[in-house]
């Protein structure tokens, strides 16, 4: 027993060097800069008036869905989210050999959510493929209307809605500390393209963490009153902005930064640092 978890161990280790994975890794950073980019596109198009649309990441692969040969980028974008689970859950295994304590476990926790976020962008691609994908509002809310029913609900989407924001907390805290940097090769973080990428990051984080912060707050008002539809999707988030004081230009910048964040995935995939 204890030579098949040493063997298994091994190969999870290879896996995890392997040159096969970075590929992987850089196709998938691809397909979720793409998606980023078509969600800020379809923020702009909210900002300008058309409410037609959805502005959140099941917007956006609807959108892509009606591109020619739609079908054929959902599949691909569904594929590369799979791999980015694989690896996500790899790193979180295998990965971090540097660290230990208190810094090796936030790690862990950090790949298992996102591994979380890419397996819901892939199962969401593919349901948008064969036409059984819903609104992520409509989602959002029939899925807290179901929490609210189970033993301690309220609490339950209370919690979730601190969760969010906790994550929201930590992609806000990469931005100012700019330790998004981390994840890119030593070229990228000092070549001649480094001082763009900075700028791509910091908008990026900030403005991505801001959205999540919105769709946290929307859980706990939720949580609070106790109703399903207060919940929030990101395009729900982003409907509230757009009611602000100065709510179409606070929407315009916050798509610019969703857009950053798409093209700084372009920018690890270029010099990616495992």
């Amino acid at each position: 027993m204890g030579e098949m978890a040493s063997k298994a161990d091994r190969a999870g280790r290879r896996a995890e060097d392997s040159r096969g994975l970075d590929h992987a890794v850089r196709f998938g950073l691809v397909v979720y800069g793409i998606v980023h980019l078509t969600f800020g596109w379809l923020a702009v198009q909210l900002a300008f008036g058309d409410s037609s649309g959805e502005a959140s990441g099941t917007g956006a692969l609807q959108e892509l869905a009606k591109q020619p040969l739609g079908e054929v980028v959902l599949w691909l974008i569904a594929a590369g989210m799979v791999l980015m689970v694989f690896w996500r859950l790899l790193d979180a295994v295998m990965g971090h050999r540097r660290d230990g304590g208190f810094s090796l476990w936030r790690r862990r926790i950090s790949d298992i959510g996102m591994a979380v976020v890419y397996g819901v962008l892939a199962y969401s691609a593919v349901s948008t493929v064969l036409g059984s994908s819903s609104s992520s509002e409509d989602s959002s809310e029939t899925l807290t209307a179901r929490v609210f029913e189970l033993p301690g609900g309220q609490w339950i989407v209370g919690a979730i809605g601190l969760g969010i924001i906790a994550v929201a907390i930590g992609l806000v805290w990469q931005g100012l500390s700019e330790s998004y940097m981390d994840h890119l090769d030593a070229d990228g973080q000092q070549g001649h393209d480094a001082r763009a990428y900075r700028i791509l990051g910091k908008v990026g984080y900030l403005a991505k963490g801001a959205t999540i912060a919105i769709v946290g707050v929307l859980f706990l008002v939720s949580a609070i009153q106790h109703e399903p539809s207060e919940s929030g999707s990101t395009d729900q988030a982003l409907r509230q902005l757009l009611e602000q004081p100065f709510g179409p230009y606070l929407l315009m910048a916050m798509a610019a930064g969703i857009a950053s964040y798409g093209l700084f995935c372009f920018a690890q995939a270029k010099h990616l640092s495992r």
